[in-house]
């Protein structure tokens, strides 16, 4: 791997960036950087242009209405470039708001219809209260060991999978994507799609070896990664796990 870089396209970092979800990127980073292999960084801005052939994955945060009322054309814009790479496996994480865009719709509170790129067959609109909350569950969407994934949700969304959705994950405590039929977010190929903040990576660093080696893939590197020691990790996971047993929102 001498030669190759592995390039994560970041979209709209400024404006879709709540509760720590750039954190999401500086631990693929550092988790690249520990296996000896070049990354790159490389902000997508609204209106910017880009070298889509060189990504290897892009990740897109969440981020308040009016944030996502901002960027959604651009978005929006950007999908003939963007479908047929995440369609041809290209790996994607979308925290929130990218997750909502993703989908067919997403209503705003105020009532403003955004089309989303329609890749995920999920809609979004307003829920009549706001989720707030550790998360804790049970992924049955990919292949992940261990098979839990933490993280903490703050929407007011209430998300419907279509018949072509397939869950992300079972939610154990928290109320993932409506509070009503147990599941959080929603994956197809190597994209996936969450509510989970906080920031998810660094607290699920399973996860995040799972996108990198899908990334590898893409591009047609070896993908077999050399173990980290995830103590401190794994210490951050569990910790989340056993404060959210003892919350009042366990399912």
């Amino acid at each position: 791997m001498e030669d190759f870089v592995l390039r994560i396209g970041h979209l709209y970092p400024e404006q879709m960036n709540l509760y720590g979800d750039r954190g999401n990127v500086l631990a693929l980073v550092r988790r690249i950087q520990w296996r000896r292999i070049a990354v790159e960084v490389v902000a997508i801005d609204a209106g910017s242009q880009v070298d889509w052939d060189s990504l290897a994955m892009v990740f897109m945060g969440g981020g308040e209405d009016s944030h996502q009322v901002h960027i959604a054309q651009d978005f929006l814009d950007r999908g003939p470039d963007l479908l047929p790479r995440i369609s041809q496996g290209m790996p994607m994480l979308a925290i929130c708001g990218a997750y909502q865009l993703l989908g067919s719709e997403y209503v705003t509170n105020d009532g403003k219809h955004l089309p989303g790129l329609g890749f995920l067959d999920v809609r979004t609109e307003p829920g009549k209260s706001r989720q707030i909350g550790d998360v804790v569950c049970q992924v049955e969407g990919v292949s992940l060991s261990p098979s839990t994934l933490v993280g903490f949700e703050n929407h007011g969304g209430m998300t419907t999978l279509g018949r072509e959705a397939t869950a992300l994950a079972r939610v154990h405590t928290g109320s993932g994507n409506n509070g009503m039929d147990g599941t959080e977010g929603a994956v197809r190929q190597h994209v996936i799609g969450t509510y989970l903040h906080g920031s998810l990576l660094p607290k699920n660093p399973h996860l995040a070896d799972l996108l990198i080696r899908w990334a590898l893939e893409y591009r047609g590197q070896d993908a077999v990664l050399p173990e980290l020691s995830d103590v401190w990790e794994g210490e951050a996971h569990q910790a989340m796990v056993n404060r959210a047993n003892g919350s009042r929102r366990h399912r």
